[in-house]
């Protein structure tokens, strides 16, 4: 298929609460919205960048310089048969797996169009729901998150992840631990720690938790082998793996016993699934991770947690988690087994909503070859 034009668009989203991370706190998403059109069809994609370097180096501003400036010159008016195709275009260009992934989640739902297949088929996935899980926050105080996760768990969700920097950790986790004993509970860290901190990390193995999610600095994998081989509870790697090799690597030193796969950060849905295979092969459980995602992103993230080897919940909450009104239909809901359902349409299975698409637009740029 011929890639005739492409439109670029950064929207500003406001959160339905505001998120805080030890990268610091948002209250609106700034994301950036990429449409692709071929054959008379129009594929739509999201790079998960956000307005600020935190999570990433890369931002919205950033995504949109290498879209608009080198990844769409090299593929409007080009001949694509699938989007593996894209990566040879955009091979003498290094980093910006954000902005790639955005681009190549546009050709997946292109091909899914093109073939009347839903995603989760052409990635290899078989089920119709995925259980999902929701991440909490930092939160003010311990009272605080006491409630905030009592009314997610009120909600459906029976699995948690609860955001943690220093000074706000064991005494935050415990406190949740006690209220919810039969909760399944685990932690992120964002690369907060050190090595040092190795008696914090101590002091939660009482708390028999799934998972510490990327407790060290994301390019620190010797580290993070040092860490886990002192823990009976397994460390998950997110920042620190960017690609299939970067897995193997973790995993043959130790350096975690679990990958959250994001399909953004590891430059789009081809990659993820290949680490997923990787995992898979060897018995590494793997689940799929969130980036405030509207409903576009949302729907690759249930297509791809459909896959055999994600075993554990993702972090893949209802709109209505994040986003008052969403530009993509139908808006994802929790089922009382605190799953969501797969999207069954062709390509990512949602329908655009231009009317909201355009409320929220606050830049947007046309592109022809």
């Amino acid at each position: 298929m011929r890639i005739e034009s492409a439109e670029l668009r950064i929207l500003g989203m406001e959160l339905v609460s505001p998120f805080e991370t030890s990268f610091g706190r948002e209250t609106e998403r700034h994301c950036l919205i990429v449409r692709l059109r071929a054959e008379g069809l129009e594929g739509w994609g999201e790079c998960a960048a956000s307005g600020r370097p935190g999570y990433s180096y890369e931002t919205t501003g950033t995504a949109w310089h290498m879209m608009a400036d080198f990844f769409l010159p090299s593929v409007l008016g080009q001949e694509l048969e699938e989007p593996g195709d894209l990566a040879p275009l955009l091979g003498a260009f290094r980093g910006h797996p954000l902005a790639r992934a955005g681009l190549e989640m546009a050709l997946w739902d292109l091909a899914g169009k093109r073939q009347g297949k839903p995603l989760a088929e052409l990635l290899g996935g078989g089920r119709s729901s995925v259980p999902v899980g929701v991440s909490v926050g930092i939160q003010p105080s311990v009272e605080d998150l006491l409630k905030t996760v009592e009314g997610y768990r009120r909600k459906g969700y029976r699995r948690v992840k609860l955001k943690i920097k220093p000074g706000k950790d064991v005494v935050e986790v415990a406190a949740v631990r006690n209220a919810h004993p039969d909760l399944a509970l685990q932690v992120d860290a964002n690369s907060a720690y050190r090595l040092d901190d190795l008696p914090i990390f101590r002091a939660m193995e009482s708390l028999d938790l799934l998972l510490i999610e990327q407790p060290l600095a994301e390019d620190d994998l010797v580290d993070h082998g040092k860490l886990q081989a002192q823990l009976g509870t397994p460390i998950c790697l997110d920042e620190s793996i960017g690609t299939v090799r970067h897995a193997r690597q973790a995993l043959e030193i130790g350096a975690c016993r679990i990958i959250n796969i994001k399909p953004g950060r590891v430059g789009g849905l081809s990659e993820a699934v290949a680490i997923h295979d990787l995992c898979l092969t060897g018995g590494t459980p793997v689940w799929c991770g969130g980036m405030l995602e509207t409903g576009l992103g949302r729907a690759a993230n249930l297509a791809l947690a459909s896959l055999p080897g994600f075993t554990l919940p993702g972090d893949i909450s209802a709109t209505a988690r994040y986003y008052a009104r969403d530009i993509a239909l139908p808006e994802f809901v929790l089922n009382p087994d605190s799953t969501i359902d797969v999207p069954r349409g062709p390509g990512l299975g949602v329908d655009v909503v231009a009317a909201a698409v355009e409320q929220f637009t606050i830049r947007k740029e046309s592109f022809r070859p």
